[in-house]
């Protein structure tokens, strides 16, 4: 009689054959199916877990779902995957816990209840293709972040999100936690890593693969706003600085080989004399306007001034007296600070309240604007930044000056927004770069306010 193997070298041989059930299905997927090595778990006992380096399993667990059915154990591999590439694990960092795990899972469950593969289907939930319909009104992809800001407007008691985690529950997420891990440099060059694997994947989909990835058009769809490249916002910002002549050398413009002659032969007199001043960019005349409805967070708004107040003070951008209007506002106009200079912008920023709550509309913004223009308030007026979600009533008209509005997500397909607006669709993750950046830079010695 055959002596009986041990269940952890079973679940191992179970997810060798699931990876390379997968990867005949999916070979566009082939490096990351290999990226993690198996190790038996001694904490995990009802499911699969991971840190992005190894997949932890338990052999009863997968001897199990296998028995049940081997799609299960395929679908489990493949969302554990599918998390790694998507980068959910560095994107825990400082959101709630269980709502963007619940968020994580319904996503990656999106993709692969969309996957056109034998190998993967399942009888269809009802709950879960309601909840996709749900969100899919609001979002043109079922992204995880997207899926995380819905659960937060919706305020689900505990119930109701217990339930929504049995039903999209696969694997444990206990591993996640940035704080678990070695140290934060680690941590990044994972995510490195596993976004290098989403692009290659996204490129051999669009290109050497694209005839053999059919079927796959969930995975593509998710990879391409996964690996869509980040906004520099300070970048963009400076494109509202209007020319201006300042004292400063100019060493593009000034002669050193004269400069040098001249000390050569008449030993203290120069033939030339560098420029004392230059032409450079800066900001004088700026408003910033600030959603306050119910769908904003005031905490995203705190970053989102934070980093602005860092680029306007930087030496490069900011003059030393300006006029900047800060508007707050929902379905009308809640404050208006007017900022002169360095001091009166950190003042604002240490004592900031949100203020508001209703619904949303832009029009009582550019009235105001307007009306200021019309008073002289404004020398030279180059532009309007809004942050908001972009769901509200805009004017009819284009405004005589650039207007941007800073989202935070892919505002819903129902919004229609003007042709005239610049729309800067700027992660969360970005913002929160850019403040990181501008700390870096000394930019923000001390944020109180954040």
């Amino acid at each position: 009689m055959a002596e009986a193997r041990p269940l952890h070298a079973i679940g191992q041989d179970i997810l060798f054959a699931a990876r390379s059930e997968l990867y005949l299905n999916l070979p566009y997927l082939d490096a990351a199916l290999c990226a993690l090595r198996f190790a038996p778990g001694d904490n995990v006992t009802a499911s699969l877990a991971t840190d992005g380096e190894t997949l932890y399993y338990s052999g009863a667990y997968l001897a199990d779902r296998y028995l049940r059915s081997r799609t299960l154990t395929n679908r489990a591999y493949l969302h554990v995957i599918l998390h790694c590439m998507l980068r959910h694990l560095a994107k825990k960092r400082g959101r709630v816990p269980a709502l963007w795990d619940l968020a994580c899972d319904a996503a990656v469950e999106s993709i692969l209840d969309g996957l056109d593969y034998p190998c993967l289907q399942q009888n269809g939930s009802p709950k879960r293709q309601k909840f996709y319909g749900e969100c899919l009104r609001g979002m043109p992809v079922l992204t995880a972040e997207g899926i995380y800001r819905r659960l937060l407007r919706l305020r689900l008691s505990e119930y109701e999100r217990a339930q929504l985690e049995t039903c999209f529950f696969v694997d444990d997420h206990g591993l996640w936690s940035p704080e678990e891990r070695e140290n934060r440099e680690q941590s990044e060059r994972q995510d490195e890593h596993w976004q290098s694997l989403a692009e290659k994947a996204q490129t051999g989909m669009e290109t050497v693969l694209a005839g053999q990835a059919s079927g796959g058009e969930a995975v593509l769809e998710q990879l391409r706003v996964a690996n869509r490249d980040d906004v520099d916002y300070r970048a963009f910002l400076r494109r509202f600085a209007a020319p201006r002549e300042i004292m400063a050398v100019d060493g593009d413009a000034f002669d050193y080989i004269y400069y040098n002659y001249g000390l050569q032969v008449y030993g203290n007199l120069p033939l030339i004399e560098p420029p004392e001043t230059r032409e450079d960019r800066r900001i004088e005349d700026f408003v910033i306007a600030v959603d306050t409805s119910m769908s904003t967070s005031g905490e995203l708004v705190r970053q989102f001034l934070a980093c602005t107040y860092a680029i306007l003070r930087s030496t490069e951008t900011f003059t030393r007296r300006v006029h900047i209007r800060i508007l707050q506002c929902d379905d009308r106009l809640r404050s208006d600070t007017v900022i002169h200079d360095l001091g009166e912008l950190r003042g604002y920023m240490e004592n900031f309240t949100l203020a508001g709550g209703s619904a949303t509309d832009f029009r009582p913004v550019f009235a105001h604007v307007a009306q200021l223009q019309k008073e002289g308030a404004f020398t030279a007026l180059r532009g309007l930044v809004y942050f908001t979600d972009g769901m509200g009533f805009y004017p009819a008209k284009r405004p005589p000056y650039e207007t941007a509005f800073v989202l935070l997500e892919e505002p819903p397909l129902s919004v229609r927004m003007p042709p005239w607006a610049i729309r800067l669709v700027l992660a969360e993750s970005g913002l929160e770069r850019a403040v990181s950046q501008a700390v870096d830079a000394g930019e923000l010695d001390e944020m109180p306010w954040l």
